[in-house]
């Protein structure tokens, strides 16, 4: 009897503290189809890169410290969604709430930056119509910029949901995952962004 119980209890944690794993998984088959595209952009720019037509290139373009600056922003906002999933793991609400509220305006951040960089380029005379280089510069980085995007409006509709139901069941926290996974994605990819694109035409 004593045997069934644990058996039974067992069962129920894991029921409860370990949900199916194939959203999570289908999830990872999505981000394999961004990491083709991403590589795809970034082969683009590899050919492109050096093909100025007579105008400016990265190294007269780009505010590196700028730059490096907003790269910082975006890592310090994967920092601030993993407290976030530690508070989810728990199931403290309040702590998931905060913690995606400031990888929120992390994010906010970080898209005002790079909407400011395009354009003040533009108004400069370097839009993406003025060469190759440019134009493959511009499809990458505002690829990118347009998954942050999303990925902001995914954490309002988290945020909703966690205010929703605040106790985090199984639901709750796949798509807390699912999105933890998509936001640390979206930081590797602009690392390389930051040392491909931008310190690569630089330097």
């Amino acid at each position: 009897m004593l045997q069934k119980t644990h058996t039974a209890n067992l069962a129920d944690f894991e029921h409860h503290d370990h949900p199916p794993s194939n959203s999570v998984f289908g999830f990872w088959v999505y981000l394999m189809t961004d990491c083709v595209l991403f590589a795809s952009l970034f082969a683009t720019f590899g050919v492109l890169g050096h093909q100025f037509a007579g105008g400016p290139t990265g190294r007269d373009l780009f505010d590196i410290p700028g730059v490096a600056i907003e790269t910082a922003v975006l890592l310090l906002s994967s920092i601030t969604y993993g407290f976030a999933m530690l508070d989810a793991n728990r199931r403290k609400s309040g702590g998931t709430l905060r913690w995606l509220a400031v990888t929120f305006v992390l994010g906010v951040v970080f898209l005002v930056f790079e909407l400011r960089e395009f354009s003040h380029l533009i108004e400069e005379g370097a839009g993406p119509q003025r060469s190759a280089f440019l134009s493959s510069f511009f499809t990458l980085v505002a690829t990118h910029g347009l998954h942050v995007f999303f990925g902001l409006v995914w954490m309002i509709v988290m945020m909703i949901h966690v205010i929703r139901k605040p106790e985090l069941g199984e639901k709750e926290l796949r798509g807390l995952t699912c999105l933890s996974l998509f936001w640390h994605f979206l930081d590797v990819v602009w690392i390389c962004v930051f040392t491909f694109v931008y310190l690569g035409s630089v330097l």
